[in-house]
């Protein structure tokens, strides 16, 4: 009995699971004089990059320790961190692999190794990999999370990301924080962007289209263009979008009131079902701002699909997962974040069917790529008049400074002390972005590293009266988000930030069990029925009116001069101890 194309495409991911074909050119050719030299493969490239938050210049950030993965997740990718990372994907303890992929003596690694990403370095290895491989045979893609997390992006309004993915060659994007500026300027924005932006769970409301609202196909009531169809050689490729499916609940809706989201999984089906009946691809891809889990969840349910390439979760995955359904198999990566990664897929495609495939995720390190001069010419240029304002050096810090995680981060404690300091009140709160670069011991903390840490569209900050068990209820909330059994209920992103306040979390419970022991600083337990005074930003349902974050963090910052942290408000994990390494 002959081999279906899928049966093909899961055995050939199997061999690649156990050795038997190409792994990450750093974890097999760690000591090699050129690590980016991929020898080419097939008959296309996809070349997939997301989560840049508008960081144009190489930077650190550190890679977490905790990243709990429940139930079946538990121990499996994304959710493997450390050293279970390094046994699992086969990458040898310090190497410059097991620096940009975890959290490992980060600073000594850091100050070895340099920086990451950079959208000149990126620059230059994507034209190297299009021009080796030949251009008309590849896509850029772009999975989201542009256009937002600098201080020149939130001034230019996005437009210097634009300039700069068009720079770049971006063929195809995605998006989610590219929702969090007005409707207008996403709509301006994409006018200016040469490339095509995709979203087939996006559609117009009934009452905005009735009044007139634009919408990509009134009758389908999409607002964004849901595919592209493209011929890359004579290998017809389509090319599907997924936006974050729960942007106006994680984000502010007022910026978008006339757009609905959501993951739509039988619209992604009969989405898919159309295009492989009408469209008659060899391949179909969907690039996707789902977050890992949800990514392999829709994998194992959509059929038809090829290769989901993922984002929103900034999981820095080497290899993609192969997720059966009931039709064969479907590969799932994510890409990491802020430009320090760059995924490679290659498909070979024989009598019109893919027989097998490569994949290489490539750590961009910006001393090993020379600056792309174009690119660089451009960031000069768009940053240029903010210079002065970006280099103001505030304060020092004395040890690492990073957010990434599940919990709390040293940068968002820094943030929390802040607010407490500066507000005169017992409790922060700050929500639990994933974005945000790190600092090494001794470096500056400058005006940029403030804004990369808070630069959002909805800054302000507040201070209010909140009872202990609506503290306890906040907390609960944010976890069921977070540890929800079902990957479709999760919203991404991690734990809220607090100050002042210690508590113990089981993740493995249902909501309302899964926070216990709630106690200030002092060890005062707290009260349920007592209110507190608690300050916070980034208010999601309504606009605050306190000054924003960056203000509060500069004045705190210029008032100390010199950070070093005397207590993190971690929590005391319960029930997950095999799934994560130990708070360092």
């Amino acid at each position: 009995m002959s081999m279906s194309r899928r049966q093909f495409l899961q055995v050939m991911a199997i061999a690649s699971a156990n050795g038997l074909l190409p792994q990450s050119v750093f974890a097999q050719r760690q000591q090699s004089a050129d690590p980016y030299e991929i020898p080419n493969f097939g008959q296309i490239r996809l070349l997939h990059f997301t989560d840049c938050h508008a960081q144009l210049l190489p930077l650190y950030y550190r890679e977490p320790q905790v990243n709990l993965g429940l139930n079946d997740r538990q121990g499996k990718v994304p959710h493997l961190v450390g050293h279970a990372f390094l046994k699992h994907f086969n990458i040898q303890m310090n190497t410059p692999a097991a620096y940009a992929f975890t959290h490992l003596n980060y600073v000594k690694a850091a100050q070895k190794y340099g920086k990451v990403g950079g959208f000149a370095h990126l620059a230059t290895l994507i034209k190297r990999l299009r021009e080796t491989y030949g251009r008309e045979k590849t896509l850029l893609l772009d999975g989201g999370d542009t256009w937002q997390g600098s201080g020149t992006a939130y001034w230019t309004r996005g437009q210097d990301m634009v300039g700069a993915c068009n720079q770049l060659g971006v063929d195809i994007m995605t998006g989610h924080w590219e929702f969090t500026y007005p409707a207008a300027e996403v709509l301006a924005n994409l006018k200016q962007f040469q490339g095509e932006f995709l979203a087939q769970n996006v559609k117009v409301k009934e009452e905005a289209l009735f009044v007139g609202a634009a919408a990509f196909n009134e009758l389908t009531g999409h607002a964004f263009k849901p595919y592209a169809i493209r011929d890359l050689s004579g290998v017809r490729v389509a090319v599907i979008g997924q936006a974050f499916p729960y942007t106006p609940i994680a984000n502010p809706a007022r910026f978008i009131p006339d757009w609905t989201f959501g993951i739509q999984e039988t619209e992604m089906q009969q989405l898919v079902n159309q295009i492989r009946h009408q469209e008659k691809p060899n391949i179909v891809i969907v690039i996707s701002h789902n977050g890992m889990d949800v990514d392999l969840k829709m994998a194992s349910r959509v059929t038809g699909i090829d290769a989901i390439l993922g984002g929103h979760t900034h999981d820095g995955v080497p290899q993609p997962t192969t997720v059966k359904n009931r039709d064969g198999v479907t590969l799932v990566s994510n890409a990491g974040s802020n430009g320090k990664f760059l995924g490679v897929l290659d498909f070979a495609v024989n009598k019109g069917k893919v027989t097998a495939y490569q994949y290489h995720l490539l750590p961009i390190f910006s001393n090993l790529l020379a600056p792309d001069e174009e690119m660089q010419t451009y960031i000069d240029k768009v940053r240029a008049p903010y210079l002065a304002k970006l280099n103001e050096k505030l304060a020092v810090t004395e040890q690492l400074l990073y957010r990434r995680g599940n919990f709390n981060g040293t940068f968002d404690q820094l943030i929390c002390n802040a607010l407490r300091e500066q507000n005169d009140a017992q409790i922060a709160l700050s929500p639990g972005f994933r974005w945000g670069t790190t600092l090494l011991p001794g470096q500056p903390i400058t005006l940029e590293a403030v804004l990369n840490q808070t630069c959002i569209t909805y800054p302000e900050t507040y201070v209010r009266n909140l009872s202990g068990q609506a503290i306890k209820t906040l907390l609960e909330a944010v976890g069921d988000n977070l540890f929800n059994n079902d990957p479709y209920l999760q919203q991404g992103g991690d734990m809220v930030r607090t100050g002042g306040l210690n508590y113990v979390c089981e993740p493995t419970q249902a909501i309302h069990k899964r926070i216990s022991n709630l106690t200030l600083d002092d060890g005062t337990a707290l009260d349920m029925n007592k209110q507190y005074k608690v300050t916070g930003w980034a208010t999601v349902a309504n606009q605050s009116s306190g000054k924003p974050i960056w203000e509060v963090v500069v004045d705190y910052l210029r008032a100390h001069q010199t950070v070093k942290l005397d207590k993190i408000n971690l929590p005391q994990l319960i029930g997950v101890e095999a799934n994560f390494e130990a708070y360092t």
